[in-house]
């Protein structure tokens, strides 16, 4: 009696173990159609008679190759075979909402609704407005001045995702705070960059992006992946596109710690020379420098910094360049954190133009003629998108600048 065809694990039962590769085959195409996004519906094409022809082992005919639709693989990184962008939210702190904004209009996406508010007594409240459950949530919070308040602000934001059942936590820190307490210089310190690393690790995040960190090594105290991306490219490009001779051009490394930095932007700034300032620090904040190592004379001097704090360091080996016949001077940095008398020293005269970005928001009183404000907005949306979709996000040249 000829049986109808039902499916590839009939014929299978039916056929016996002669069959069974074909059987395996069958099931395997069945699963992946079954596991697919799009349904497949098999078509009867002919009645199977499983009947021994001559003594041979009964088999299955093969359907006609023309009949068989092609499988396309999707190619890792495709932005036409991105993940759901409704599985993707990013929330912003109040620390920095401008730049959250911008990094979600490069992305095409809404920031999330969030009601963040401070009580009476300057305890902080955050409740989400919308569902995270099962989501990839990423968390926009520079822990810049008041360091403390947006630092608690964060930890508060991933516990409320956590217990909202995000699927993944990404904490977005454009700006490290306490990034400096890398290390014990001396006895009996703190090495508070590690305790922040475990507060948000504790918290629940899952990762954490940063950009220029303080010291490359403090990535190590995280024990959760940490991406790392570097801001100075941002600031190469904005140097490329003014007229400045590339024979002039003298990167100069404001102290000795920053010479790795420095030597790897002069690299990509067309293998410019390299100048050192060598400062001797008696305290926090201040510092005295000693002496050049290294020829500026008739140069244009671009200083590079990972962050401007008082900006001591900065002018004071402006002030050297100078005696030293610098024709200009430029002062770079990812974080302006300007704390007083910061901005009375960039805006004094030395610098022909103070060029910073936008991780650390900047008031308005705190502008001046020669400041230059970039963003990293799309630095950190591409690197977002990314990690999202489980690409590498060693997107040239963000990823990296050589430094060793």
């Amino acid at each position: 009696m000829p049986l109808p065809f039902s499916s590839a694990a009939a014929v299978a039962v039916a056929a016996g173990p002669a069959a069974s590769p074909l059987a395996a085959r069958g099931q395997a195409s069945l699963g992946r159609a079954r596991s697919g996004p799009a349904s497949v519906k098999c078509q009867r094409i002919d009645p199977l008679r499983l009947r021994a022809v001559n003594g041979a082992t009964p088999y299955v005919p093969l359907a006609d190759r023309s009949l068989w639709t092609p499988v396309t693989m999707p190619v890792i990184g495709d932005t036409n075979t991105r993940k759901d962008d409704t599985r993707l939210r990013i929330f912003s702190g109040t620390a920095n909402p401008s730049l959250s904004q911008e990094i979600a209009s490069y992305m095409g996406l809404e920031l999330g609704k969030i009601n963040i508010k401070r009580f009476a007594d300057g305890e902080i409240y955050v409740q989400l407005q919308e569902s995270v459950r099962g989501c990839d949530v990423f968390l926009v919070q520079p822990s810049c001045p008041p360091a403390n308040e947006n630092l608690m602000e964060l930890l508060i934001m991933i516990d409320a995702c956590r217990r909202a059942s995000a699927k993944n936590i990404t904490a977005v820190i454009p700006y490290f705070g306490y990034a400096r307490a890398d290390r014990k210089s001396q006895g009996r310190e703190s090495i508070a960059a590690k305790l922040v690393a475990n507060m948000i690790t504790e918290a629940g995040a899952n990762r954490v992006l940063v950009c220029d960190l303080h010291s490359s090594q403090a990535m190590g105290y995280f024990d959760i992946p940490v991406d790392h991306v570097y801001g100075q490219p941002v600031i190469l490009d904005y140097l490329a596109s003014k007229t400045i001779c590339s024979n002039d051009l003298v990167v100069v490394s404001p102290d000795v710690g920053g010479v790795a930095r420095a030597r790897a932007f002069a690299k990509k700034l067309s293998d410019a020379p390299l100048a050192i300032v060598d400062k001797r620090r008696h305290g926090h904040n201040v510092a005295e420098v000693m002496n050049l190592i290294g020829d500026v004379r008739g140069k244009v001097a671009v200083m590079m910094d990972d962050m401007i704090d008082t900006a001591g360091t900065i002018a004071k080996g402006a002030e050297l360049l100078h005696q030293e016949g610098a024709r200009e001077v430029y002062a770079c940095c990812t974080h302006a954190v300007f704390s007083p008398p910061a901005i009375e020293r960039l805006s004094s005269g030395l610098f022909q133009e103070v060029i910073i970005t936008n991780t650390i928001p900047l008031k308005e009183e705190k502008n001046f003629p020669q400041l230059t404000i970039l963003s990293v907005a799309n630095l950190l949306g591409e690197t977002i998108w990314r990690v999202h979709d489980d690409c590498s996000v060693g997107h040239a040249p963000y990823s990296t600048l050589d430094i060793d």
